[in-house]
């Protein structure tokens, strides 16, 4: 669709003290500001993370990045865009960047910070929150990307960084001491791309997985893990020097894991909420537990040292290899699943707020 084409822009509003409500909204489009881009959004992917993302929305400013009228809000997603409109000379129509869009048929954004990997959205509401969501990947110029990929890079590729930079602050900390990882929710992307990472980078540390009975057989057959159980046969751990990184947002099974490894957990890092349904306060951080404080894990920190650390050209090739690796392990374990426009992004979205997430299947949106 060329830019005389598109007169209006259609948006996921759902609202934000009942998640289960969600409706699609058409709005016209204005005309396009000096120095700004119009993006066409192509494709994003619907997974857990984007329900974290409205759960904690407030908490974490992901209400913020895409507003909407009072009471409501846009869910953030990950996905590729095409430039349909540019009043702004270093991006031309027709280039293609990844990066974080909402749920919706068009974006614009204001390019600033511009080189041919990338470049950062300058509009002011986006200042506050943290740069990695702002920055877009021109895809042209691009070592992660791969046009055969792309699927994979929406469905998996945000939460695989977490689990890479997650890997990274464990190693930084000689794993606080650890033979071993305790992943719950292990059939998660997060907690695959965690498991990845430390499959090639800490091999030294025993992976051991936790999810609900039903997913053992596919969280097995990711071959990512050294050993995985059922959430009931907890009990059955060895119990060794450990950390454990929580996935699902449970307290009763946080509290679980707490009492089994009392003084053998050497550290436990909280990261996100897929279990919505059993998250308690602070995401299950209950007090009064055996070990140590759980520690929630804020991705987006983590990020900005380690490529203070790295450059970002260096730092890009760490993560890059780590991602290739990742897709060559695990990559096929999920079937793709391709779905045409935006009521069945709405759709999609409210079925996972229902609890109902398949980890065999990634679900893609074409708006």
């Amino acid at each position: 669709m060329g830019a005389s084409e598109a007169m209006s822009v259609t948006q996921v509003h759902v609202r934000k003290g009942a998640l289960s409500e969600a409706a699609l909204v058409e709005t016209p489009l204005v005309p396009l500001a000096d120095g700004a881009v119009r993006l066409q959004i192509e494709s994003f992917s619907v997974t857990a993370n984007n329900i974290t993302y409205a759960v904690v929305g407030d908490g974490f400013k992901y209400w913020d990045f895409f507003p909407a009228p009072e009471g409501l809000g846009i869910v953030p997603m990950w996905g590729h865009a095409r430039v349909i409109e540019s009043n702004c000379p270093s991006i031309a129509v027709g280039e293609r960047v990844y990066g974080y869009l909402p749920m919706a048929t068009h974006l614009d954004v204001v390019p600033g910070k511009i080189h041919s990997g990338g470049f950062t959205d300058m509009t002011d509401y986006r200042q506050p929150m943290s740069p990695v969501y702002n920055a877009y990947t021109r895809l042209a110029a691009d070592p992660e990307h791969d046009p055969a990929r792309e699927a994979e890079r929406m469905i998996f590729g945000p939460l695989f960084k977490t689990g890479f930079v997650i890997d990274y602050f464990m190693r930084s900390q000689d794993w606080f001491g650890a033979t071993q990882v305790v992943l719950t929710s292990a059939s998660s992307k997060t907690a695959m791309g965690l498991a990845s990472v430390a499959q090639q980078n800490s091999p030294g540390i025993r992976r051991i997985g936790l999810t609900s009975a039903g997913n053992v057989d596919f969280v097995k057959g990711t071959g990512l893990y050294d050993a995985v159980y059922a959430y009931d046969d907890l009990g059955a751990l060895p119990v060794e020097p450990s950390v454990s990184v929580d996935f699902a947002g449970n307290a009763k099974l946080l509290a679980g894991v707490h009492h089994h490894f009392g003084d053998n957990l050497k550290y436990s890092c909280l990261v996100g909420a897929t279990h919505i349904e059993e998250r308690g306060a602070g995401f299950g951080g209950a007090g009064g537990l055996p070990g140590p404080k759980p520690t929630l894990f804020f991705a987006p920190d983590h990020f900005v040292s380690f490529f203070k650390q790295h450059g970002a050209v260096e730092g890009g090739k760490m993560a890059a290899a780590a991602w290739h690796g990742f897709l060559e392990a695990a990559g096929s374990s999920v079937e793709i699943v391709r779905l045409q426009g935006l009521e069945s992004a709405r759709a999609t979205f409210l079925d996972m707020i229902g609890g109902h997430v398949d980890p065999a299947k990634g679900i893609v949106i074409e708006p």
